[in-house]
């Protein structure tokens, strides 16, 4: 094994993490800066291009990966960045500090996210893959949702106003073209490292580094945020914001890949299991008592732990 090889493709996948982070924080203030001075009001700025703008990093994997035939990386970054946000990203906060949960995302958002996982899972094993139609079907469901959310944002108000950057004419170019350079340069490099490594290093499929490394890097924005705000005690909008990351990550990063190229849905099964799960897992504590304990919490850092010991005992 030439060391050197390897330590320049964990190189590039470093680099391309990155490059997707910065490149979508680019593309979303320069996209945002348009939607402002064309009067758009920033709910639905923030409904669309920030929540858009969020998932880039898991579509251009799901993309760029799918299209050169790493299918376990392209369904295995999204069911892994989903399990991921929920038991690791909400355990971690919920320990720092107890999460409120709005009546609207227990009763509404959760078991919208339940559904369409389950509607993955039932897709996946009656089809064997994702095609054309499925892609459909989740862009209709996204598009549906997000119509309710804007309807039910002006009806209630916004927790949180967008930052729009006042950009001038040269420098919004260069953010919406410069950040859409960088996510696509980023997802190629991650892909390409990162199937070098699971085939030459760990010698494990596409679908574990899928489900672990590479959606362990896309969720670090959601990482970030989540724990600097529990650290800052307002992390009761971290329940709502990782519930729409997941179901933008279903009807959107798949939605958009399967549209562009069939993706096999064959070994996900379990995984996808794991997900509904842990969807459900989150569901009880939300409608019986409205929070998210710092029990709750612990319960979600060990079952994510079971989770990876079953991933490594899988290989």
């Amino acid at each position: 094994m030439d060391v050197l090889e390897v330590l320049k493709n964990v190189g590039f996948v470093i680099a391309g993490f990155i490059l997707l982070i910065k490149g979508a924080d680019f593309f979303v203030d320069g996209a945002s800066s348009v939607a402002g001075k064309m009067g758009i009001p920033q709910i639905v700025i923030g409904l669309t291009i920030v929540a858009f703008g969020t998932s880039a990093p898991e579509a251009a994997i799901s993309i760029s990966s799918a299209v050169k035939g790493s299918n376990g990386i392209s369904i295995g970054n999204v069911i892994g960045s989903n399990i991921m946000n929920v038991l690791l990203i909400l355990g971690l906060t919920a320990v720092i500090r107890k999460l409120n949960i709005k009546k609207s995302t227990a009763f509404i958002d959760m078991p919208f996210m339940i559904m369409i996982s389950v509607l993955l899972m039932i897709w996946g094993l009656v089809f064997g893959k994702l095609n054309l139609v499925s892609g459909i079907i989740f862009w209709t469901l996204l598009i549906l949702f997000i119509v309710y959310l804007i309807i039910y944002s002006k009806k209630q108000g916004s927790d949180e106003e967008v930052q729009i950057k006042d950009l001038k004419a040269w420098q919004i170019i260069l953010f919406i073209v410069g950040g859409i350079a960088a996510i696509i340069l980023g997802s190629n490099l991650t892909v390409d490292g990162a199937s070098y490594v699971a085939a030459n290093v760990f010698h494990v499929s596409d679908r574990i580094i899928g489900l672990t490394v590479v959606a362990f890097g896309t969720s670090l924005p959601e990482l970030m945020t989540s724990v600097t705000a529990a650290r800052k005690g307002n992390a009761d909008i971290a329940v709502g914001n990782i519930v729409g990351s997941n179901i933008f990550n279903i009807l959107f990063v798949l939605g958009t890949s399967c549209l562009i190229i069939n993706l096999p849905y064959k070994g996900f099964m379990i995984d996808n299991l794991v997900a509904i799960g842990a969807a459900v897992l989150l569901w009880i504590p939300a409608i019986c008592t409205k929070k998210l304990s710092k029990g709750a919490g612990a319960v979600m850092l060990i079952s994510y732990a079971a989770y990876f010991v079953y991933l490594l005992f899988s290989v």
